[in-house]
Order: structure tokens, then sequence, then C-alpha cells
């Protein structure tokens, strides 16, 4: 029978700790950071009471739905790259009157604002290749596209 030494079980624990404690990779990257300015965005299912006068939004708000009410602001940053450029955003529905955004500063990042002007929903879209496309003759191509949607409700 082998006799297992203190050294040897303290290296196991380690190395298991170590597993998965990695933060995100790739695309996921900025997906995860926090909305900018501050600004609280309304979580999914809120009432009418609840509804925001402003909502700023970011890549990590994909798959959710806001509330904001009439005469309130929706903007939206989504942090892209030049290798993995974020389409501009388009709006379907009724509700929202699109504002000058401001400057984009960094290639691959789009940037939209809307002013809230009338009771409706509204979905707010974009997407951007899940990598980087090949730079060289011979390199690996992938054809997945990341995809960003957003239901805005206004009150």
């Amino acid at each position: 029978m082998r006799r297992t030494t203190p050294f040897a079980l303290t290296a196991a624990a380690l190395l298991l700790a170590g597993c998965g404690s990695q933060e995100g990779t790739g695309s996921s990257d900025k997906v995860s950071a926090p909305p900018r300015g501050g600004t609280q965005t309304p979580s999914p299912g809120r009432s009418a009471g609840d509804c925001t006068g402003q909502a700023e939004l970011t890549a990590a708000d994909h798959g959710r739905t806001v509330c904001v009410t009439e005469g309130g602001e929706v903007r939206l940053t989504l942090d892209g790259t030049k290798a993995r450029p974020w389409k501009p955003v388009t709006a379907s529905g009724g509700g929202l009157e699109a504002v000058n955004a401001g400057f984009v500063l960094q290639p691959g990042d789009a940037t939209a604002a809307y002013r809230a002007v009338a009771a409706g929903t509204v979905r707010l879209t974009s997407s951007r290749p899940l990598c980087a496309q090949p730079t060289a003759p011979g390199q690996v191509s992938c054809k997945g596209i990341e995809e960003w949607t957003v239901t805005v409700r206004v009150e």
C-alpha cells in the first residue's frame, strides 16, 4: 500500500483549486463588463412602476428586457475590436426615436442613443464575428456570429 505525503495532498488540492478559475476568454471578455456611467439597468420582469428614466446598456445586457418611461433615454455602447467589430445597432418596433449618440472613438465599437417618445416595444439588435478573420493565407476561419439583442418597453 502506498502512503500519501502531505506534499502530494497539498499539490493535488492546489491543482484542483486552479481548475476552472480562469475568467473570461475570447468573446466573453467584454461581455461581463458592468454598465458604464453607474446607471442601473432595470432587471427583466419589472412592473410599469419600476420603469427608469434612463438606461445604459452594454454587451452584458444581451437578452434582457428593460423598461423606460416616456421622455427617458436609452444609450448603449458595445465594445468591439478592429478584428471583431459590432455592426451598427438596429431598432425595430415603435416607441423610441434615434438621437445623436456622439462619436465612436474605438474601431469596432457600436454606440446608439434613443429617446422614448411613445408607449411601445422596441427590439435593439447587433452582431459581430465570433473570431477574428484570418490575416494570412492558410489560416483557419470561423463563420460564427455573436448576436446581441435587448427588448425595450416604453411606458
